[in-house]
């Protein structure tokens, strides 16, 4: 089992947010999980341009990473995502990468994986981007087990406290159970099937102007109209 996190803070390794992420991945590696870290720098997966290609060819003209971590995802079996809480949002390095699967939202082309989220900050308020990121998985087709947030506050020493540690483990524990269960939460459910309608219908209605993901929809999500 391949468990892929995705670190969108400037700090790295070094942030509080890989430390909170840390634990999670702790929790699914306990489990048996293979776990990898992939670290948003800024410069790896640039901004969307909005120019609609991936729509048209399926791939995004852009020579960065994307593509590369759109392939390891989509071959993994969990996705973690991991951001600091930046004016009440994701980091910008997150929204960049998010804003890029513009396309994989359309096809929700990582459909049947299982996902979280993790977020720190320096005061708290962390629980809507906890939401917001667990919605955006919904969207590419991830079903998201939950989510942990921890505030400088919950650092008494520099370190998360137990409490803090053992909610992130459990989390971590919990996402490789649902993925070795199949389980699907009835609201969760609900979610993601309302939402692939809505994109069924869309691409049905862009057909012309984004033939690739009409074709897509055609041939891998089992759909003939």
């Amino acid at each position: 089992m391949k468990i892929i996190s995705i670190l969108g803070s400037p700090h790295g390794l070094k942030g509080n947010t890989a430390g909170l992420l840390r634990h999670v991945l702790a929790g699914a590696e306990s489990e048996g999980a293979q776990t990898d870290v992939i670290i948003l720098k800024g410069d790896t997966v640039l901004p969307c341009r909005g120019c609609d290609i991936c729509h048209k060819k399926g791939r995004c003209v852009q020579n960065d990473d994307f593509e590369s971590l759109k392939e390891q995802i989509a071959g993994a079996d969990g996705l973690v995502l991991a951001s600091p809480n930046y004016i009440f949002n994701v980091s910008a390095q997150l929204k960049a990468f998010m804003d890029r699967c513009c396309g994989v939202v359309h096809c929700m082309q990582f459909w049947g994986n299982y996902g979280a989220s993790v977020v720190t900050s320096g005061g708290g308020g962390d629980e809507p981007i906890v939401d917001y990121m667990n919605h955006f998985l919904i969207t590419t087709g991830i079903i998201p087990v939950g989510g942990v947030s921890a505030a400088m506050s919950e650092m008494p020493e520099g370190g998360f406290t137990n409490q803090v540690q053992e909610k992130a483990r459990t989390l971590g524990r919990r996402l490789v159970e649902a993925i070795s269960g199949s389980e699907v939460p009835s609201d969760i459910n609900q979610l993601r099937n309302n939402f692939r309608e809505r994109m069924k219908l869309l691409t049905s209605y862009r057909k012309e102007e984004w033939p690739y993901e009409y074709q897509y929809w055609k041939e891998h999500m089992g759909w003939n109209g």
